[in-house]
């Protein structure tokens, strides 16, 4: 998928309960091994994981703790995941790991070539795979709560596989990363959806179509423009034409917009939203800052939402 249209390039669910059931690298001319990070000893019995996106990264980072060593490949907020180019550092990295987590669902196809050229056994995590996506599906699945559970099953399950004397403090960190790290993440949620639900938005792109059902809200934006601003499409006349008159007609009670794919089209409609004084919330694609943890990070973009919708219905 392209996005070089792009102006600004990346610039109350269950309780877990979690269930158990290298790239072959040619030699570089020029390329010294002492800049790739190095795997874990032997020795500390760490497994090595290797995220394509930081989102993922975080989140096994967390459930691993200490007896994980994890590289996330894409980590700087201002790369395109979709149109990102490995290096050969990447593709040392990944032979070096032992479970590799990709998002699938043509979101990350470089991944899915560097792991069709290793030659090693590697056990891959593949996001769509999981949640049961399948090609065309909305890829952006660390946007949904009930797929993000679906995913820390797996990656606890896969770290046990991995190191079965651990599968006990991998269980542990799981249960403390439910009911602690992500207990305000909930709160948030949970309250949106108890205050506002069906409340009418609209949105910039599909990274919103993943949490909006989530959150309660009924979003009214055509999803054939989510879709083309969120894969750098040109969206139709008629998309944009309805969109402005939800927004001059006062349809939608917030504008979500992505602020790290500001299109002239979407910077237009978010002039328009502010101009009709229909309150605007941003998400982002990818961790920011690239230092935050996955829950930190989507509990303040929440927290935005909220303090939009409260701000336009005064409730």
């Amino acid at each position: 998928m392209s996005r070089m249209s792009r102006s600004f390039r990346f610039g109350v669910r269950p309780t877990i309960r979690v269930i158990w059931g290298a790239v072959a690298v040619a030699a570089v001319a020029g390329c010294s091994t002492s800049a790739v990070p190095s795997p874990p000893s032997t020795a500390d019995h760490r497994v090595a994981v290797v995220a394509a996106e930081n989102f993922w990264g975080s989140i096994a980072s967390q459930l691993g703790g200490s007896h994980v060593s994890v590289t996330s490949i894409i980590s700087n907020p201002n790369t395109d995941p979709h149109a990102y180019e490995p290096t050969a550092r990447d593709a040392i990295t990944i032979a070096r790991g032992q479970l590799v987590i990709e998002n699938g669902v043509g979101y990350d196809p470089w991944a899915a070539k560097l792991l069709a050229a290793d030659q090693k056994s590697l056990t891959v995590l593949n996001v769509g795979n999981v949640v049961g996506a399948k090609a065309g599906d909305n890829p952006h699945r660390w946007y949904d709560p009930a797929d993000v559970q679906l995913v820390i099953q797996q990656i606890v399950k896969d770290l046990s596989d991995l190191d079965p004397a651990d599968q006990g403090y991998f269980v542990s960190r799981a249960d403390h990363f439910d009911s602690v790290a992500l207990a305000q993440y909930d709160s948030v949620i949970a309250t949106i959806k108890s205050r506002y639900s069906s409340t009418p938005v609209g949105a910039s792109e599909s990274i919103f179509a993943m949490l909006a059902p989530a959150l309660g809200l009924n979003l009214i934006t055509p999803p054939t423009f989510l879709r083309a601003i969120s894969e750098g499409e040109n969206p139709t006349v008629a998309d944009i034409e309805t969109i402005d008159q939800q927004i001059n007609d006062h349809r939608i009670k917030i504008y979500v917009y992505n602020s790290q794919n500001v299109t002239p089209d979407v910077q237009a409609q978010v002039d328009l939203a502010k101009a009709q004084h229909i309150p605007v919330a941003t998400i982002t694609e990818t961790l920011q800052p690239a230092s935050s943890t996955y829950q930190a990070w989507q509990t303040r973009q929440l927290e935005g939402i909220e303090q939009a919708l409260l701000q336009s219905t005064g409730r």
